[in-house]
């Protein structure tokens, strides 16, 4: 979604500012009901551009830059936990009046979805994962080096490296391989785009911070225990829920969709064989039907 093609705006929650993102002309709901966009580790709002136009016609869309990520600048606190992160996304909620929403939550995304419809049902209709990062024990290999971002130490070993090992489209293609089950499906304006962008965070200085914390934020809340374990949240949530998982994810396994529709109370999975961490930027079509379906069974 390039900034010809949405608004921004930013509101002020508790510990931070948000970057909110809604398609120009969207303004208007016409009866349309609401939906909140939640992006991954690493992530923006604009990850999710292709599914919001796929669902524009049933959906008014919203997608929001987590603190420290997208142009949201980083939080006030120092807050990137998830906990931190669910507390800015429902902050907005109430801010903005627009609850109870059709939430979308990707990776990181996924996780604080999960979290805030367990803690605050009142405010979710219904809810669309796409690979969420929930515990996985042990972690697929190909996740050992998100993993590692977490480790204590890592910011001055990165920002010591030589310039070229950092370089841009490098660095771009690295992640695109990462995250996408086929990246060279990808046409050259997108990964253009996806250059731009990694440009972009390279030139923050609260980016590599924030992308580090959030990690670690992560990290540690897969080894809570007791009522905030994100399993048993997800055994809380009673709104409907779309499980979205790719063959080709190399962050998370599809050996996790299993636990997950057990645990969730009213689930349905979708599975793309092609697809890698991001279905919702490969198959943006795919998934569009799917929550379609879901919205559809929420409103019978």
């Amino acid at each position: 979604m390039s900034s010809a093609e949405q608004q921004v705006r930013t509101v002020e929650v508790p510990g931070a500012v948000l970057a909110v993102h809604r398609p120009t002309g969207g303004a208007d709901p016409d009866g349309r009901e609401p939906g909140l966009f939640v992006h991954g580790l690493g992530g923006s709002a604009a990850n999710w551009s292709a599914l919001m136009d796929r669902l524009s016609g049933l959906v008014d869309g919203e997608a929001v830059d987590l603190p420290g990520f997208g142009r949201s600048g980083p939080p006030a606190d120092g807050n990137l936990s998830l906990s931190g992160h669910v507390r800015a996304v429902i902050g907005y909620l109430e801010a903005s009046g627009r609850g109870p929403v059709h939430l979308f939550g990707n990776s990181l995304g996924g996780a604080v979805a999960v979290r805030l419809a367990a803690l605050r049902p009142d405010l979710v209709r219904s809810l669309t994962l796409v690979s969420p990062a929930l515990p996985e024990l042990p972690p697929q290999r190909s996740a050992w080096p998100t993993g590692l971002l977490a480790l204590p130490g890592l910011p001055a070993l990165l920002r010591r490296l030589p310039a070229g090992r950092r370089d841009a489209e490098a660095a771009t293609e690295d992640l695109l391989r990462l995250v996408f089950g086929d990246p060279a499906g990808l046409s050259p304006a997108a990964r253009a785009d996806a250059v731009a962008e990694y440009r972009h965070r390279l030139g923050l200085p609260h980016a590599l911070p924030a992308l580090i914390g959030s990690a670690r934020g992560i990290v540690s809340a897969y080894t809570e225990r007791g009522d905030q374990a994100l399993w048993r949240q997800a055994e809380q949530v009673a709104a409907p829920v779309l499980l979205v998982y790719g063959l080709r994810d190399k962050l998370v396994g599809y050996r996790s969709a299993r636990r997950a529709c057990a645990a969730f109370a009213d689930a349905r999975l979708l599975v793309l064989p092609e697809s890698g961490h991001v279905a919702m930027m490969e198959h943006p079509d795919a998934v569009a039907r799917a929550v379609r379906e879901l919205i559809a069974g929420t409103a019978g």
